[in-house]
């Protein structure tokens, strides 16, 4: 729509000859960012739940530097947008916004700005000149009008303001922090959204969080997910990463996945920056983190907490930069592992309990106090007495990608007889960010070399799009379970046809097991007590007593996998015809 156009339903002078709903006052909101957008969109549902007499309208302004993705949004939301040179035109009541760095028109309206983050914590470039500001602050022009409310969430961030913006004296409105509720509605959710997420039974959620800017922990090691996937047990973990919008509108998701490319081939989880950060937050185990606003929110939801990076434009005297100064920090080159296990081990909910008490004001009241401000600036009584609704968050939808090849290390019990097979396998694509250089300990990087007992090896599924894993591995596994044993031995001898460096080949079978093929003919049944599962874990086992010389006939071993132990059971059939041995 150009500037020039009318304006047209629901608002505008002739509005009312063609509107469905005719409304008593008229709210705009306006959407500069990607974050303050989501943001208004998250809590004005509850806040004007079933009332007709408000008129809504979002005006998209488009002068920030992270506006890409502003009107996608809103049309996905199936928002009625005007261009923003329209506001005036649309005679509002109220103008909502949690953008701080709107130009607002002239006007008598009420301007009630709605913080994106937490409180007055950073200090960010200045899109109105070369300097710095202080994040969440309105401009003076709009102070002195006497036209802007500034909603706080806690009475310190009251005090911060008026010391370094005089004139912000009377405006402000405390409310609490909505976002911070929901959050804290859900918490009791945390496995019924690791589910969701596709996080296995009995694996920790390890969730990164980066805000934006050179300082943040992408900015500063944007390496860190492949890092740390290749430090993990894929048995044990799975990792997210919450990434701000403000990355995704600057740099676009091509370049963020081209980034991420090795973490996320490894099965990283990159959360969709809009809205599904809140419960992949409340699913974490444990929050690696930065100096933004989710990873306080972590720390305020009881999560333990490691710092990754922590930039110096965290303002001093905020609960940011008490956090700063309270969670320990990873050190990226040394035992990421260890770090992390510690960092769950020491779990005390309430460690960071009085950060967040200096964050967030009468926490659970947010919604019903940010409501009555609302009204009262419109100058309309509340629709009802009731408080707004409660609401669980949506659950997340799973975004890893499939494993298909890791680097396994197995160790066999130093028996006659083997009687446990221990497994530990990571994603092969992060192998190279592995290593005493890399996160991992110079104890653990030796204990994956091969020893007696000890060995290792490459498992690829058969879907594995690189062709270089694929050759070089020595266990081929099926992607999908055979429908019959006869379409599992024909699969076997086409694998171990088309891969002459592979060892063995393993397919799970529709009715539970698995068949093992090696290449001299010999066919391995497995049947295993845990639930029917893919076969990577029970061709390990094969592979390892296979390595040890150790019976595979009429064998019944225990596998050792992450913190479960499952009974394997191995018997030989008859080799496959036309076989022969190497």
């Amino acid at each position: 729509m150009r500037a020039s156009q009318p304006l047209r339903v629901p608002v505008g002078a002739d509005a009312g000859r063609w509107s469905t709903f005719h409304g008593e006052k008229t709210l705009v909101v306006a959407a500069r960012t990607v974050t303050s957008t989501v943001r208004v969109l998250e809590c004005l549902p509850a806040l004007l739940h079933g009332d007709a007499r408000v008129t809504v309208v979002f005006a998209h302004d488009p002068t920030s530097a992270f506006s890409d993705g502003v009107l996608e949004l809103l049309h996905d939301a199936g928002c009625r947008i005007i261009p923003w040179t329209q506001v005036r035109q649309a005679e509002p009541d109220l103008i909502l916004t949690a953008s701080e760095n709107v130009d607002v028109p002239g006007g008598h309206c009420p301007v009630l700005v709605l913080p994106h983050g937490i409180g007055f914590q950073k200090r960010v470039p200045d899109s109105r000149g070369p300097r710095d500001r202080l994040s969440g602050v309105v401009p003076d022009s709009l102070l002195d009008s006497g036209r802007a409310w500034l909603a706080i969430s806690h009475p310190s961030q009251e005090e911060q303001l008026l010391s370094s913006h005089p004139k912000a004296a009377g405006r402000t409105l405390l409310v609490g922090d909505p976002c911070y509720d929901e959050l804290l509605v859900s918490a009791g959710r945390a496995e019924a959204y690791r589910q969701a997420l596709g996080v296995p039974a009995g694996h920790r959620l390890v969730v990164l969080s980066s805000t934006w800017g050179r300082t943040s922990l992408i900015g500063q090691e944007p390496d860190l997910a492949a890092r740390i996937l290749a430090a993990l047990p894929y048995d044990e973990f799975r990792v997210a990463a919450i990434v701000h919008p403000n990355v995704w509108s600057g740099h676009g998701s091509w370049q963020i996945r081209t980034l991420l490319a090795p973490a996320l081939e490894a099965g990283l989880m990159l959360i969709p920056h809009v809205h599904a950060w809140r419960p992949a937050l409340v699913a974490a185990d444990v929050v690696v983190g930065d100096h933004g606003s989710v990873t306080l929110y972590g720390a305020a939801l009881g999560k333990p907490v490691l710092l990754g990076a922590f930039g110096s434009e965290a303002v001093d005297g905020t609960a940011a930069a008490e956090l700063g100064r309270a969670a320990p920090r990873l050190n990226t080159l040394g035992d990421v592992r260890e770090q992390i296990t510690s960092a769950l081990a020491a779990q005390a909910p309430d460690r960071f309990a009085a950060i967040a008490a200096g964050a967030f004001d009468r926490p659970g009241q947010a919604l019903a106090r940010l409501r009555a401000a609302l009204y009262h600036l419109l100058d309309l009584t509340e629709p009802t007495p009731a408080p707004p609704p409660a609401l669980y968050l949506g659950e997340p939808e799973a975004t890893g990608a499939e494993v298909t090849a890791w680097t396994v290390v197995s160790t066999v019990s130093p028996t006659a007889e083997p009687d446990t097979v221990t497994v530990r396998r990571r994603p092969a694509t992060v192998a190279p960010y592995g290593g005493a250089n890399a996160g991992v300990s110079r104890n653990e990087d030796e204990d994956e070399d091969e020893t007696v007992g000890r060995f290792r090896h490459l498992a690829c599924d058969e879907r594995e799009r690189d062709r270089r894993l694929l050759e070089s591995a020595s266990v081929l596994l099926g992607g999908a379970p055979a429908a019959s044993s006869t379409a599992a031995l024909r699969w076997i001898e086409d694998a171990l046809a088309r891969l002459p460096g592979c060892r063995l080949a393993a397919t799970a079978l529709n009715g539970g097991g698995c068949l093992v093929g090696l290449r001299d003919g010999r066919i391995v049944e497995a049947a295993t007590t845990g639930p029917t599962a893919a076969p990577g874990p029970a061709a390990a086992v094969v592979y390892s007593l296979l390595r040890a010389a150790a019976p595979l006939d009429g064998v019944l071993v225990t596998l050792r996998i992450g913190a479960r132990d499952e009974d394997v059971a191995l018997r030989l059939r008859a080799p496959s015809p036309g076989s022969g041995a190497d």
